[in-house]
């Protein structure tokens, strides 16, 4: 009883500081770009503020968004790396999710955007699985357990390499194929929600749960895992409209767009969140991330498969199939194979994964000035 009578709920969470923060940092961005659309204002000086403050936002939602779902975890009897995998990669991939949804409406207008959308999918998984990660590494290393691996991590590339497949395959995505991702992405979610209490197990090892030591109840949890997410969603929707606004101005193309400023920009959620949840939880980071990297070739891209077939162009397919697609599967490997290595990243590995992200930007800028040519 005691326990129950010192636990804080949301009146408390309203005056506390974490909340505090993000609302003046979401209030301070919303009033500067505000005035200036009203004013007419066009200055770098101006984009960098509203940079700076919309990365301050994303950095506190994220750490608040932590903190709920790590909370719902325990009191759910989940293991946080179904949490990692479920929950937070679903809502970190909403990015993803709108991009491509939003881009296959208006395919039909522009259809290049086919080549955003599918070009930002695989954008984001190979910036997670190597820039991001490797960060994540750097910063802190990180130990792998076996089942993330066996189990997660095999489904990740199996993903990876359907999608791939079938792009090889036909250059497209039809509505059956989209349909086909999404039902197998839904069967994955549905084992993993089943079978909750063997993970559970097995992450223990026969150990008992530590006890969460935060005083929060459950309707102040939901509330952080909500706000905190749509404030991380809203910071990074900023990031990526003024990044994407400058590289259309310098007239990249949409592939390489959609590979680079979208698929960076809409990983701004999982960078944030991973690096946060590595202080506090190796299975919420790497669940996540695992998880986004599951969700987007899956999810993300069926449903938009599902609202118009996604068809590469002809300016797109050679670069998308001969240099983004075996960047993300070689990428992705590599991550795996590390992780089999004494089932733990090591730091020095977190840079050689930032190093293969270095490399395919640097190959991507000497296709687009034509210092080599891709076969068409």
């Amino acid at each position: 009883m005691r326990g129950d009578e010192q636990m804080m709920g949301i009146p408390k969470l309203v005056l506390h500081n974490t909340l505090f923060i993000n609302g003046a940092l979401f209030i301070g961005l919303m009033s500067i770009n505000a005035m200036s659309k009203q004013m007419g204002l066009d200055s770098m000086y101006l984009s960098l503020t509203l940079l700076g403050l919309a990365l301050a936002l994303l950095i506190k939602a994220a750490d608040f968004f932590i903190e709920g779902a790590k909370g719902l975890a325990v009191r759910a009897g989940l293991p946080e790396v179904v949490i990692g995998l479920t929950i937070v990669s679903i809502g970190t991939s909403l990015p993803e999710i709108l991009t491509t949804a939003t881009a296959a409406v208006d395919i039909p207008t522009n259809p290049d955007l086919a080549d955003l959308a599918i070009g930002g999918i695989f954008g984001s998984v190979l910036v997670q699985i190597t820039l991001i990660l490797g960060v994540v590494v750097t910063v802190r290393g990180v130990k792998v357990r076996p089942s993330w691996l066996k189990r997660d991590g095999l489904i990740m590339l199996g993903s990876i390499l359907l999608l791939s497949f079938l792009l090889w395959t036909g250059g497209e995505l039809n509505r059956f194929e989209g349909l086909l991702l999404v039902s197998l992405y839904v069967i994955y979610i549905g084992w993993l929600l089943s079978h909750r209490d063997d993970i559970l197990e097995e992450e223990l090892g026969g150990i008992q749960p530590s006890v969460n030591r935060s005083n929060w109840n459950t309707a102040s949890y939901t509330v952080m895992v909500i706000l905190g997410l749509l404030l991380a969603l809203f910071a990074a929707h900023h990031l990526v409209t003024i990044a994407g606004e400058i590289a259309i101005e310098m007239k990249i193309p949409h592939a390489v767009v959609g590979t680079t400023v979208s698929g960076l920009g809409t990983s701004l959620p999982e960078l944030t969140i991973a690096l946060m949840a590595a202080k506090r939880s190796e299975g919420v980071a790497i669940g996540t991330l695992i998880g986004s990297n599951i969700t987007d070739p899956l999810l993300s891209i069926g449903l938009a498969a599902m609202v118009h077939p996604l068809k590469l162009t002809a300016a797109g397919e050679p670069v998308t199939t001969m240099l983004i697609i075996p960047a993300t599967i070689i990428g992705t490997a590599l991550a795996l194979a590390m992780m089999r290595s004494h089932y733990e990243f090591r730091r020095w590995e977190g840079l050689v994964l930032i190093s293969i992200y270095a490399i395919f930007l640097a190959l991507l800028a000497a296709e687009y000035n034509g210092i080599f040519v891709l076969p068409s």
